[in-house]
This record gives structure tokens, C-alpha cells and sequence, in this order.
């Protein structure tokens, strides 16, 4: 006879996982199949919203944007949180120092964020903007699409390669000494211990690290629309601001709900394409 008990234990956590998450993603998937004109008046229109959302240019240009900005941001902060990590000191008191202070970017919150590089990055009164200027170089993230995606890229970077080099620090620090020693024995040099010792023990937190970012920077939202607006023009307008302005700015609810299913559905297949390939190619090697 089974034991069943166990599932009294687990009962509070699917409620909550069903309140706040199944539920709300079935009203969602509900309003897209509908066109809403009041709180009583509702027209079932069936998939005319998806079709109309998939041939939105508009949504398009986001969505390029978006898997730009990501693959960006992927290619700096996973290779900088990896030689920050390296770099770190493991041994003496100065290293839970170095831990607290690079987690302080963590702490911040995204709208401080970018309000934080706002000021930063003015080009009349921001230490960035004016000592780039003072070097005879025009900058302008208000007005200038690159430097708006300069500007937006570094204050990403800035803000989140810590969680990237702690994530990897962890990893570091439960390789056994065993390993560099005999390394070390062998003659092999820091790429080839990085390369044979090292990469292959942090796979799995890298893959932690790939997927937070990834998830993170195709969620973005608050930190772009501080800092630019989405502009200048609609340079940095990604998903999360067109989507805002269908469902709060239009009050568009059903194009807007359709459009959260396809941009949940974008992140889901995302991420489970790069969890699969990771993990297939760990089980290879």
C-alpha cells in the first residue's frame, strides 16, 4: 500500500504554480482567440489574431532585434564572466570582499539601471557622454541608433556579467586540486588546462548561465525603456515594449494576448533548443 502523504507536502506549491502561472497563461491563450470591445461584448475571431501578428512587420523588426540584442549579449557576457572568474583570487579574506562587491549589480533595481546609465551616458553632463565627446568623438544615445546600442549593450554588460562570473567562480572552485596538479605534471599550459580540466566541469553551469541570460535578455523590458525609450526612432523597441504599448497603450487586448503567446512560445523554443543542444553534446563527449 502506497503512501500518499507526500503529496499534501507538494499540494501548496501547485496551487500557487496553477494561481499564478497556469491560470493566468489560459485566460491569455482565451483573449486571443476573441475580439473584446467591452467587458460583456466579445467576438470569437479564432486564429485571425496569431495570422495577423505573424504578418505585423512591426513585430518582425522586434523580433529581429530581440535575437540580436540576445545573441550579443550572449557573446560578450559569457566569455568576459569566464576570464573575470578565472581571474578571481580563490584563496585569503579578500575574496568574499570581491564576491559581495561584484554582486552589487544584482542588487540593483532595472529601473535604477536605467536611470543610472541615463545620467551616465548624457552627452552633456554624463561622464561617459562628455569624456567620449571631449575626445573629439560625437556620441549621442538619444539621437544616434549605434550609440544607443552601444550605450544599451554596455549597461547590460555592466549590469549582469557578474551573475555570468559568479556562476562560473562556483564552478571553479569545485574542481579538486588533484586535477591542475596533475596537470601540472604533464606540462600542459593555462589554455590547456582551461581547455581539458576546466571547460569541461563548468558545462553545466555554463549552461545554467546561458540560459538566465538568454531567458533574461529576450525579456527585457525596463532598462531599454528608461534609458531610450525605444528609440531613437524604433532602434531599441523590443518585444516586451511592443507588446506593452498593443495591451496598455491601444488597450488591444486580443492582438495583445496573441502576441504574448507567440513571444512565450518564442522564449520556450529558445530555450529548450539550447538546453537540448548542450546537453546533447555533454552526453557525445
Amino acid at each position: 500500500m502506497h503512501d500518499n502523504r507526500a503529496w499534501f507536502g507538494v499540494l501548496p506549491v501547485l496551487l500557487i504554480v496553477s494561481f499564478s502561472a497556469v491560470i493566468p497563461l489560459i485566460t491569455v491563450v482565451n483573449y486571443s482567440v476573441q475580439d473584446i470591445f467591452d467587458v460583456d461584448t466579445r467576438l470569437f475571431v479564432g486564429l485571425d489574431w496569431y495570422r495577423e501578428t505573424l504578418r505585423d512587420p512591426r513585430f518582425l523588426d522586434a523580433l529581429l532585434r530581440q535575437a540580436g540584442f540576445s545573441i550579443l549579449i550572449l557573446g560578450i557576457e559569457i566569455p568576459l564572466g569566464i576570464l573575470v572568474a578565472r581571474a578571481l583570487p580563490t584563496e585569503g579574506r579578500r575574496v568574499g570582499l570581491i564576491l559581495v562587491l561584484m554582486a552589487i549589480p544584482l542588487l540593483i533595481p532595472w529601473n535604477v539601471v536605467g536611470t543610472i546609465w541615463q545620467l551616465f551616458a548624457r552627452p552633456d553632463i554624463g561622464l561617459l557622454g562628455s569624456f567620449v565627446n571631449g575626445l573629439g568623438v560625437e556620441f549621442n544615445f538619444t539621437a544616434n541608433r549605434l550609440d544607443a546600442w552601444i550605450t544599451l549593450l554596455m549597461m547590460d554588460v555592466w549590469h549582469w556579467t557578474s551573475l555570468v562570473a559568479l556562476l562560473t567562480f562556483s564552478g571553479l572552485s569545485s574542481i579538486p586540486s588533484a586535477y591542475y596538479q596533475a596537470a601540472t605534471m604533464d606540462g600542459a599550459s593555462r589554455w590547456q588546462v582551461f581547455r581539458h580540466v576546466e571547460l569541461p566541469r563548468l558545462k553545466s553551469v555554463l549552461m545554467i548561465a546561458v540560459l538566465l541570460r538568454l531567458m533574461d535578455s529576450f525579456m527585457i523590458y525596463t532598462e531599454p525603456f528608461v534609458l531610450t525609450g525605444g528609440g531613437p526612432g524604433n532602434s531599441t523597441t523590443f518585444l516586451s515594449q511592443y507588446l506593452t504599448t498593443m495591451a496598455v497603450g491601444q488597450f488591444d487586448l486580443g492582438p495583445a494576448a496573441a502576441f504574448s503567446v507567440l513571444y512565450f512560445l518564442v522564449v520556450l523554443l529558445l530555450c529548450w533548443l539550447f538546453y537540448t543542444s548542450m546537453t546533447t553534446n555533454a552526453e557525445e563527449q
